[in-house]
């Protein structure tokens, strides 16, 4: 095994870490704006592989970069099972509200796959042309896809999702098990197509109190992995509970995921206490420190480096890249890296 994202995820302290960036293919980028003006929309860009190829890859060109990751949409999921999904400008994503049994049973699982055929076309051409990078497969968590389908957009609270939790536990109960079982088959699919580890989004994953953090995050998360270890044993999976906290070192023992997410609030030194030895973390840059640059830039980085340096470790942000980020920081915190 020589990739250096993959000797990490192994349980290898490789160091210097191996180095991505969440959402490091995006709008910072200007050869990623000149792409997404050639798309009718959002959906457009991440289905037509000529164009989602061409974004995955960008990010490579430019920076030293150790992963490529498919370039998609969480929500590309809920679009595939049937449930209506566009971007709006300036609001992100819309959904037809799901909040009755009649909206549920409109969803078709036999949809996913002919659904998503364009985006493991990308999968295939990427993988073609990674090189000596790992290309990064990723599906949003339950929980976390369930918010949006439930709110019908993205909030600060997904108050709507969280009551229907409470309230009818049966209706969300039901999705959670479709969700589980759509992301299973929609990771299996991008990694028979050439995805080489996999990451599991769960970015709403800190909204709920620990008895439905376990119920809702923990065990869909759990059996994703099982089902991912059985089907592809060889394929490491990356768990990202942002704002997990104190319930951080349950989903690591509960999940077995072989790297694990640190969010920017996050303490990389607390985690490695809660978590197996051999388990990589990956994290967890302040992406505001990224758009800063400078002195805050190399002080947040070094902190960082020297809290992970002997065991496995992913060296990525805390969460995606803001837009205003210049790229000469990205460039410049490729270099403080390589060189530690």
């Amino acid at each position: 095994m020589s990739k250096r994202l993959l000797r990490a995820l192994a349980g290898e302290a490789v160091w210097p870490p191996p180095l991505w960036l969440m959402r490091q293919a995006g709008r910072y980028l200007p050869e990623y704006r000149a792409v997404r003006a050639r798309a009718a929309d959002f959906v457009a860009l991440c289905t037509t592989p000529d164009l989602a190829v061409e974004v995955t890859l960008q990010p490579l060109r430019r920076f030293d970069l150790d992963a490529a990751i498919l370039f998609s949409d969480i929500l590309i999921l809920p679009w595939a099972l049937g449930q209506g999904l566009r971007f709006a400008e300036g609001e992100g994503p819309v959904l037809p509200p799901l909040r009755d049994m009649a909206a549920l049973r409109a969803l078709d699982l036999h949809r996913l796959e002919p659904a998503l055929a364009p985006v493991l076309e990308t999968v295939a051409r990427v993988r073609a042309e990674v090189g000596d990078a790992t290309l990064i497969g990723f599906a949003g968590a339950p929980f976390t896809v369930a918010c949006y389908m439930i709110e019908g957009r993205g909030e600060k609270e997904f108050p709507a999702a969280r009551t229907l939790a409470w309230t009818d536990p049966d209706l969300f109960g039901r999705l959670m098990t479709l969700l589980t079982e759509a992301t299973i088959r929609s990771l299996s699919l991008q990694i028979a197509a050439g995805a080489e580890a996999v990451m599991l989004f769960d970015s709403w994953a800190g909204l709920l109190p620990p008895s439905q953090f376990r119920a809702h995050v923990i065990a869909p998360a759990a059996r994703i992995v099982a089902a991912l270890r059985r089907r592809h044993p060889a394929v490491p999976v990356i768990g990202f509970p942002r704002m997990a906290g104190l319930m951080l070192g349950e989903y690591a023992a509960a999940t077995r995921v072989q790297g694990l997410g640190i969010d920017t609030a996050g303490s990389l030194e607390a985690a490695s206490a809660l978590v197996p030895s051999e388990m990589a973390l990956q994290g967890n840059l302040d992406p505001l420190a990224l758009a800063a640059g400078g002195a805050a830039l190399a002080e947040e980085t070094a902190a960082i480096l020297e809290a992970m340096q002997g065991r496995p470790f992913v060296f990525n942000l805390g969460h995606g890249i803001v837009p205003s980020t210049p790229p000469a920081h990205v460039a410049e915190l490729v270099r403080l890296v390589r060189a530690a």
